[in-house]
C-alpha cells in the first residue's frame, strides 16, 4: 500500500476542495451572482452547465446522459491505469500527473450523477437547497456541473488591421471552471512538460535491451 498513499492523499484533497466549494457555492449563491477576490481579474462566479470542462456543452438531455456515463468508463479507465502504474512503479511525478486527472473527472462525476438528486434547482433569485422534500431538480446523472472559478485577466479589443477579428471585442481568459477543470488541466500541462523525465527511465531500458540483442 506505500506507493498508493500518495496518490490517494492527493485525490482525495482535490475532492475534498472541489466538493466543499461546490456545496458552498450551490447552498450561498445564486446563478450569475458574482464576488471579486482579487480585484476584477479573480471572481467567484457561480454558473452551471451541463457539458463537458470550461462551460462547453454537448447534445442535449441524450448528450448529457452519454457524457455523464462516458466520464464514468472513462474515470473506472484512468483509476485502473493508476493502479497499474503504482504497482509497476512507473515514475512518481507521472503518477502523480494521473492522480490529478483522476481526482478531477470523478470530481465533475459527482456533480453531473448526483447534483439533480440531492439539490433543488439554483436560479437567478434563489439559491438551492440540500435534500429538498419536493425533490432534486433532475433526475440521477443529469445533474449540472458547478463552476465558479473566473479570471478575466485582459479585456479590450482587437486592432483593425487584425486578420478575421480585427476590431472585436475579446476577453481573456472568459471560461468560468471549478477545482476538478483546474486538476485535470494541471496534471495534463505536467505530462505534457516532463514527460522526457517521466519516460527517460523506460528509454534508457528499450536502448539497453535492442544494444544487447544487436550484440547477440
Amino acid at each position: 500500500m506505500k506507493g498508493y498513499n500518495r496518490p490517494l492523499l492527493l485525490i482525495a484533497i482535490i475532492l475534498f476542495i472541489d466538493q466543499v466549494s461546490k456545496f458552498w457555492v450551490k447552498l450561498n449563491m445564486t446563478i450569475g451572482q458574482d464576488f471579486n477576490i482579487i480585484g476584477n481579474k479573480f471572481l467567484i462566479h457561480f454558473i452551471e452547465n451541463n457539458g463537458m470542462a470550461y462551460g462547453m456543452e454537448f447534445g442535449g438531455e441524450f448528450g448529457k446522459l452519454f457524457l455523464t456515463l462516458f466520464r464514468i468508463v472513462a474515470v473506472i479507465g484512468i483509476g485502473y491505469g493508476l493502479h497499474y502504474m503504482v504497482k509497476n512503479k512507473y515514475h512518481r511525478g507521472f503518477i502523480l500527473n494521473v492522480a490529478l486527472i483522476f481526482a478531477g473527472a470523478l470530481g465533475n462525476i459527482i456533480d453531473s450523477t448526483f447534483y439533480g438528486v440531492i439539490f433543488s434547482e439554483s436560479t437567478f433569485y434563489n439559491t438551492a437547497t440540500l435534500f429538498p422534500e419536493s425533490g432534486g431538480y433532475s433526475s440521477l446523472f443529469h445533474g449540472k456541473v458547478v463552476d465558479m472559478l473566473y479570471f478575466p485577466l485582459i479585456e479590450g479589443n482587437f486592432p483593425d488591421w487584425f486578420p478575421i477579428w480585427g476590431g472585436e471585442h475579446f476577453l481573456f481568459f472568459r471560461p468560468v471552471f471549478n477545482i476538478a477543470d483546474s486538476a485535470i488541466s494541471v496534471g495534463v500541462f505536467l505530462i505534457l512538460i516532463f514527460q522526457k523525465r517521466y519516460f527517460k527511465e523506460e528509454h534508457v531500458e528499450k536502448e539497453s535491451v535492442n544494444s544487447e540483442v544487436l550484440e547477440d
